[in-house]
Order: C-alpha cells, then structure tokens, then sequence
C-alpha cells in the first residue's frame, strides 16, 4: 500500500475524530498533531510533548485505532513519536531556567535593552515574576509547566489548573505567567479574582435589566482576551449563572486557542456543585498540585526574599523561622517582613535574640502548631487504642487502616483543609488517598448502622478534647 494512501487514511481519521469529539475537543488535542510517515502497516505521527503524547495514547489511541482498521480493512495500527526539535527547545528552556533563571534573567535584559519596556500590568503584582519564584521539589513540574506556557501561550497545557492550599504561591506563579506574557509579546492580558469576576457579571446582569448593555461589554472583555488568568475558581460553586457564564467563556477562549490559567484550593474534582461539562474542560487541559515546602526550600526561600530586600538576615534566624513555620510561604515571609520592619525601625542589626522575642507570639501561636488535625489524630487512635504515628506511618494492617480512614473523613468534615493538606498531615500522603478513605467511609455508612454513632461520639470526644487546650 502506498504511502500517499496511508496519509489519505490519516486525513479521514481526523474528519471523523472531529465530527465524534466536537471542534473543542479535537482542536484542543489534535490541532498540533502531524503526519509524519507510513510504518510497517502503522501511520506514524508526532506531538509536540510527552505530556501530549501520553494523554493520544491513553485518551484516544483505541479508538484512532479502531477507526483506521475500518478504513483500511485491515490491522493498520498509530504510532506516536515526539517532535524532537519541539522537545529539545522545551528541554534547554528548562535547563536554562531551573532552578534560579539567571540565564532567562539575562535573556529579557537584553530583550529590555532593544525595546521600550511596557507599563506594569494594573492587575498584577509587579514582584509575583519567575526570577522570584523559588523552585524546590513541592513546585518544580508545576513551575517547569508555567514556563513552557508561558513561551507559547494558547498551544501547551491548555487550560492550566494549579491547586493547593492557602498561601503555598499558586498566585504567584499565575501572576509570573502572565507578567512575562504581557511584558514580552503583544497579548493582552487578564487577571482577576473570582470575587471580582462574579462582581462584575452580578452589574452586567443588574444593568441589563435596567436597560443598560453593560454584560455584552463584560461578555466581549473575557471571552476575547488571549490569556485570562482566574484566581480561587472554588468560590463559583454553587453559583449556577456565574458557572454557566464561565462555561461559554471557557468554550469562546478554548476554541480560539487562547491560553487559560485557574487556581483553586483543591482538585476540580472535589468542588461541590460544580457542573460536570465544566469538570470535564479542565480535563483537556494539565491540572498540577503545590505541596508545603520542605526545611531546605523555606530556607532558599528567606534567603531569596531577603537578597531581593538587600538585607542581611543571619542564617540561625532564617532557620529559627523555617523550623518554626511550617504551614506556608505566606506565613513564612509575613513572619521574615517582621522581623524586617523591626530591623529598619530600630535601626539595628537581627540576631538570634531578637528573632526569638519578636517572633514568640507567632512561632507558640495554636495557627502553626495545627492543633485541630493533632487533634482529631489523637482522638481517634486513641479510641481505636492506636498511637498517633499509628495513623501517620505506613502500616496496612486492618485495624490501622479502618481508624486512619475515619480520621481522615472526620478531619474533611470538620474542618476547612483540602485533601492535599490533610494528605500532608497523614504521614505525606497524596490527595488520591485521602479521596479513597473518606469514599470508603461513605460506603460504610450506608451498610453499618452503627458507624455513625461512633463519628458522633468521636466528634464529641475531638471537641471536649480540644477545649481543654
């Protein structure tokens, strides 16, 4: 068989994905794929990334499959290959730029030097840029993902979800994508917060039905932008006209191929009252997690906050803050800025001293010592006679398992954390796990009528116990 004829198969393939998906979809995976050549009975074509690649090979490759035997009459198979060009541009932008991005420093230095630097965007935060973002392992895919996106806005890990708990720099990293896109290219460029961006339709529907044409002006500003940032998408749930608003947003910007960037304090898949048809748009895209920094990444992370300041912070008070602080990168620096505005105040040097009664309040405060989930931790196993490292270690027996399965659906009930930061508490485990504990749990309470008394009686239990602390 010819190879003219195996592209012609490759062509017929890609009408009928099209008419099957719907233009969103196939334009979101397969507007960058190419036909490269006839195998051995195979088409062989390439994508831009690994990420790409894998996403074909398990969202679509049986049914490409499926179609091109039809085609064909016979067992004519796909094969993906990466585009090693694409590949290794991606490669070397990473290497240039992890983990400090001196060289990319260097690059829009001489990029500034050959043209009039653009006005600060207003919505944005002039420090929140990549040079400032400190990259350890709790961020390192996440913050590699920004910066592929960032080079080719609307073609890479479109939409981009970034989720974590408060204060751990997902609007930083938001923030960085979009300052470069709107410091180095001619797009224009959105950020709001959701606050902001129900706010705003909340008039456009007020005005509207005074007469006004305000909501086609707030239809035409985000759904024609190229890059739209949108901060803590949690807060739209159970908001069903702002989700359908957002809905034809999404479609209007995906199908124009323009980039997409959302943070939420969980998985999209644990937002309550959220459409399904929108869950699964974020589907098309990269979702990625931040994790709380280790002891080695808050240090890097004061040190870098202070160079940035021209203050010298010895390093015994940069590790009594980073042992001290473990909750977040917002507690971490509003801690340091502390400290900070003292020195300048005072006029004096820090010392280890100083730090330690300037920072009594904050380091013995209930906030960092994260009591409530101690709490429920040691309630619980002490009612199942456990120890605390019982449900934070790694032992499977029966027993164990049950109890730390509880702990963790009583902690998502009771408190406000999100399965990422529960995971955390539970011995570092990841939001997957906490998702299929507290599913177990669920399906417990519908066959044992006697478990949801004992929740009961441990919530009590949590409560009396923390009351006495």
């Amino acid at each position: 068989m010819a190879e003219l004829d195996y592209e012609g198969f490759w062509k017929d393939t890609l009408i009928q994905l099209r008419n099957d998906l719907g233009e969103e979809e196939f334009s979101g995976w397969f507007s960058e794929v190419k036909y490269l050549r006839a195998g051995n009975n195979s088409i062989v074509i390439s994508v831009p990334t690994a990420f790409h690649q894998e996403k074909l090979s398990s969202r679509y490759h049986k049914t490409i499959n499926s179609i091109l035997k039809k085609l064909s009459g016979g067992d004519l198979t796909l094969e993906i290959e990466i585009n090693k060009t694409s590949e290794a541009k991606t490669e070397k932008k990473d290497a240039d730029t992890v983990p400090n991005f001196k060289k990319e420093t260097a690059t829009a230095e001489k990029i500034q030097k050959t043209k009039i630097k653009k006005a600060q965007h207003s919505q944005m935060r002039d420090d929140y840029t990549f040079e400032r973002y400190v990259i350890g392992e709790n961020n390192k895919f996440a913050a590699n993902a920004a910066l592929a996106i960032r080079e080719n806005p609307g073609k890479l890990y479109n939409p981009f979800l970034i989720y974590g708990g408060v204060g751990l720099g997902k609007t930083h990293l938001m923030q960085a994508i979009g300052n470069y896109i709107h410091e180095n290219s001619d797009n224009e460029v959105i950020y709001t917060t959701s606050e902001d961006f129900v706010n705003e339709y909340i008039e456009g529907v007020r005005t509207q039905e005074n007469g006004q044409n305000i909501m086609k002006s707030f239809k035409n500003k985000y759904r024609y932008t190229d890059v739209l940032l949108i901060d803590d998408i949690q807060f739209f749930t159970e908001k069903p006209r702002v989700q359908e608003e957002l809905f034809h947003t999404f479609n209007a910007l995906l199908n124009s191929k323009k980039q997409l960037v959302f943070t939420c304090d969980r998985p999209i898949t644990e937002l309550k009252k959220f459409p399904e048809r929108l869950i699964s748009r974020f589907g098309l895209g990269l979702t990625v997690d931040l994790q709380p920094p280790s002891f080695e990444e808050r240090c890097a992370i004061l040190r870098s906050t202070a160079e940035s300041h021209n203050v010298n912070i010895p390093n015994e008070v940069i590790d009594l803050i980073s042992n001290n602080i473990e909750s977040n990168v917002r507690d971490l620096i509003a801690a340091f800025n502390t400290l900070i505005a003292f020195a300048q105040v005072m006029k004096a040097p820090m010392t280890l001293e100083i730090a330690q009664q300037r920072l009594k309040n904050i380091i013995n405060s209930p906030k960092y010592e994260n009591l409530s989930m101690e709490n429920i931790i040691r309630v619980v196993a002490e009612h199942f006679g456990l120890t605390p490292n019982d449900l934070k270690g790694k032992k499977k027996s029966q027993n164990i398992v049950s109890a730390r399965q509880l702990a963790m659906y009583i902690a998502r009930k009771s408190t406000d954390y999100s399965t990422t930061e529960l995971g955390q508490d539970f011995g570092g485990r990841d939001h997957t796990t906490v998702m299929y504990s507290i599913k177990k749990i669920e399906e417990r309470l519908l066959i044992d009528p006697t478990l949801e008394a004992t929740i009961d009686k441990l919530k009590r239990s949590i409560k009396e116990f923390s009351a006495k602390f």
